[in-house]
C-alpha cells in the first residue's frame, strides 16, 4: 500500500509543478504558456466537453411516390445546396417514366428504396404478386443506377413481419407523418414536422407535391439550426 500512496503523491506534485510553472487556470479553462511566452488555451474545458466532438442528434427525411418530373428536381437542387442526403422510396411506374431523375438521385448520393411498382396494398396480394411488384421495381432501379436496393416501404404502411422474410427486403416505416398529401399548406406541414420530430425519427413526405418539397427545405433549415443532422435511413438503422 505504501508504494501506491508514494506514487500518487509524486504524480500530484508533478502535475501541480507543471500547472503552476507552465500554465494557469482562467475562467475554468487551462491556459498553457509556451517557452516564447505565447499563451494558448487548451482545447478542453475543466468540467466540460469539447463541443466539436459532440455527436449531433440524427433524423432522416424520406420521400414517397416519386420521382416527379418537375418537383423532384427542385428538391434535389435544394438538397444539393444544403449538402443533405435523403431516402427516396420510388414507384416502379414512375422510375420507368423518369429514369433521368432516378439517375440523378443516385449520382448525388441519395438512397433509393422500393415503393412497389403500382402503389398497391401488399397485404391484400398473393406472395407471387408481391414478389412481382417488388421485383419489377428492383429491376428498374438497378438498370438505371447499377445498384441493387435492399430497402422498401410498403404503400399505406401495410406490412406483415413474415413478408420481410419472404421478400428478403428491409421494410422502412416512419415516425412523423404530417399528412402532406392531404394539404398544400406549406406552413402547416413545416409546423407539424418541426414540433413532432425527435432524435432518430424518420419523417415521411412526398416529392410529387411542390408544397411538400418547399416545406421539406424549410424543415431542413429549421432542424439544422436546432442542431440536428440529416442522414439516410440506412445510417439510422445501422445505429
Amino acid at each position: 500500500m505504501w508504494y501506491r500512496l508514494l506514487y500518487g503523491t509524486i504524480s500530484f506534485l508533478c502535475f501541480t509543478w507543471l500547472l503552476f510553472t507552465w500554465g494557469v487556470i482562467d475562467n475554468g479553462k487551462i491556459k498553457l504558456i509556451r517557452m516564447n511566452d505565447e499563451t494558448v488555451e487548451a482545447s478542453y474545458e475543466a468540467g466540460g466537453t469539447n463541443e466539436q466532438y459532440q455527436e449531433k442528434p440524427k433524423i432522416a427525411l424520406t420521400f414517397d411516390d416519386g420521382p416527379h418530373p418537375s418537383s423532384t428536381p427542385v428538391l434535389l437542387d435544394g438538397l444539393a445546396g444544403r449538402n443533405v442526403k435523403v431516402t427516396f422510396f420510388v414507384i416502379g411506374e414512375n422510375v420507368v417514366k423518369y429514369p433521368k431523375v432516378v439517375s440523378r438521385e443516385a449520382e448525388e448520393g441519395h438512397i433509393i428504396g422500393n415503393h412497389t411498382y403500382s402503389h398497391v396494398d401488399l397485404t391484400k396480394m398473393s406472395q407471387e404478386m408481391t414478389e412481382c411488384e417488388l421485383g419489377k421495381t428492383n429491376t428498374a432501379i438497378e438498370e438505371i443506377t447499377g445498384k441493387k436496393t435492399e430497402y422498401m416501404r410498403p404503400p399505406y404502411g401495410a406490412w406483415k413481419k413474415e413478408m420481410e422474410e419472404n421478400t428478403g427486403m428491409i421494410a422502412v416505416l416512419w415516425n412523423v407523418d404530417p399528412l402532406d398529401w392531404n394539404t398544400d399548406n406549406e406552413t402547416e406541414i413545416v409546423n407539424k414536422v418541426v414540433t413532432e420530430t425527435e432524435e432518430n425519427d424518420i419523417i415521411l413526405l412526398h416529392d410529387c407535391y411542390l408544397s411538400s418539397v418547399k416545406a421539406a427545405l424549410r424543415i431542413i433549415d429549421i432542424m439544422q439550426a436546432k442542431g440536428y443532422e440529416f442522414v439516410t435511413v440506412d445510417e439510422l438503422l445501422l445505429d
